[in-house]
C-alpha cells in the first residue's frame, strides 16, 4: 500500500492537452475514483502514474519517493485494463502465475502456488484453475484479469474501465466483489470510468475531471451533495440533476441565473404548475417526467404516487443547488 501524490502533472499530445497542472493526493490505503467524460484525461492520467506514458512536467511520487525516472516495472504498480489481457492458450492457473514468474520478482514455485490458491479463493474461480483462458465466461475472464494484478502485491492497483465490457449484472457482482477485495487487502486503489453508479458504489474518494484538468475531489457524498459547478453536478446522480433558469420558480428568482434541481428534492402541493407526461414505474421508485413551460424535469413521486400521465401536479424546489452565468457554483456565503 502506498499514498500516491500529483504535484503539477502535464502531458500533451501534439496541440491537444491531455492532463493539465494537475495536483492530486490519492491516500493509502483509498478507492478512488476518477470520473469524467471520454476525452477528459482519465485514461492519460492512470498511464502517467504507472509509466506508460512520459511526463512533459510535474512530478508523481509513490510512497514517498519521485518515480519520474523508472519504468512500470520500477514502480511497483499493478494495471487491469478494459480488455482482459489473458493468454488463451494458457489455463487460469498459467495465467494468474504469470506476472509472478517474472525474473524481477523471483518467487519461488512455492511461494507462486501460494498466491495464485488464495487470489482464486478470493475471486471465487478456483474451481476454474484448469480451465483454459478462453472456456471461460466474460465474468470469469475478468475476474482472471483482475487476479493476475492482484497476485503481485503491489503498491498501488491502477484500473481502466475493467468492468465497461460486461453486461449489468456481471458489472453488479463485480463491483461488490472489488470494494470487498478493497476492503480485505486494504490497497491504494485507483479507478478510472465514466459510469457514476461505479463512482457512488465502491469509491472512498472521487476525483472529477474535466478536458485534462482535476475540477472537485472529495468524497462521494461531498461531490454529490456539494458540488462546485453545474459540470461536477452533472457527474453523479441518476436520474440527472434537473438544469433550470432561476426565473421558473418564483421561491428561487433573484437567487441565482441557474438552478440544479435533484429529483428526490422536491415538495409537492405546492410552487408551479406542472403537467406530467410519463410515469416511470421501477420497483423500488416512481419517477415522474413533467413538463414546465417547455421544461422537462424528472422527479421522485411521492409514496404511493397519486399522479398519472395527463394530470397536473404542483412542485415547489427544496434546496436547490444555485449556479451564475458561468455555471459556478453561488453558496449561501456567495449569494
Amino acid at each position: 500500500m502506498a499514498e500516491v501524490i500529483l504535484k503539477n502533472l502535464c502531458k500533451s499530445f501534439s496541440r491537444t492537452k491531455a492532463v493539465v497542472d494537475m495536483d492530486m493526493t490519492i491516500p493509502d490505503g483509498s478507492f478512488v475514483v476518477l470520473l469524467g467524460p471520454t476525452g477528459a484525461g482519465k485514461t492519460t492520467t492512470l498511464r502517467l502514474i504507472s509509466g506508460l506514458e512520459t511526463i512533459d512536467s510535474g512530478e508523481v511520487t509513490i510512497d514517498g519517493r519521485v518515480v519520474n525516472e523508472e519504468t512500470p516495472a520500477q514502480r511497483d504498480v499493478a494495471m487491469v485494463f478494459q480488455q482482459y489481457s489473458l493468454y488463451p492458450h494458457l489455463s487460469v492457473r498459467d495465467n494468474l502465475a504469470f506476472p509472478l514468474r517474472s525474473p524481477i520478482l523471483k518467487t519461488s514455485n512455492q511461494e507462486i502456488e501460494r498466491k495464485v490458491a488464495e487470489v482464486a479463493e478470493k475471486l471465487h474461480i478456483t474451481s476454474k484453475l484448469d480451465n483454459r483462458a478462453t472456456e471461460l465466461s466474460g465474468g470469469e475472464m475478468q475476474r482472471v484479469s483482475i487476479g493476475r494484478a492482484l497476485v503481485r502485491d503491489p503498491a498501488v492497483f491502477l484500473m481502466d474501465e475493467p468492468l465497461s465490457s460486461l453486461d449489468a449484472r456481471l458489472r453488479a457482482d463485480l463491483r461488490i466483489e472489488l470494494k470487498r477485495i478493497h476492503s480485505e487487502l486494504g490497497a491504494t486503489l485507483l479507478y478510472v470510468t465514466h459510469d457514476q453508479i461505479e463512482a457512488m458504489t465502491m469509491a472512498t474518494h472521487v476525483g472529477v475531471l474535466q478536458e485534462g484538468r482535476l475540477v472537485q475531489f472529495g468524497t462521494p457524498r461531498d461531490i454529490y451533495e456539494d458540488p462546485e459547478s453545474i459540470y461536477v453536478a452533472s457527474r453523479l446522480g441518476l436520474p440527472r440533476i434537473n438544469i433550470l433558469p432561476a426565473a421558473l420558480f418564483t421561491s428561487t428568482s433573484g437567487m441565482a441565473d441557474t438552478i440544479g434541481l435533484r429529483p428526490e428534492h422536491v415538495e409537492y402541493g405546492v410552487g408551479q404548475d406542472a403537467s406530467v407526461k410519463r410515469v416511470e414505474h421501477l420497483g423500488d421508485q416512481t419517477r415522474l417526467h413533467l413538463d414546465m413551460q417547455g421544461y422537462n424535469i424528472t422527479v421522485l413521486s411521492p409514496a404511493g404516487n397519486p399522479y398519472s400521465a395527463g394530470t397536473t401536479v404542483k412542485i415547489q424546489p427544496v434546496n436547490p443547488l444555485c449556479f451564475d452565468q458561468s455555471g459556478n457554483r453561488i453558496t449561501g456565503r456567495d449569494a
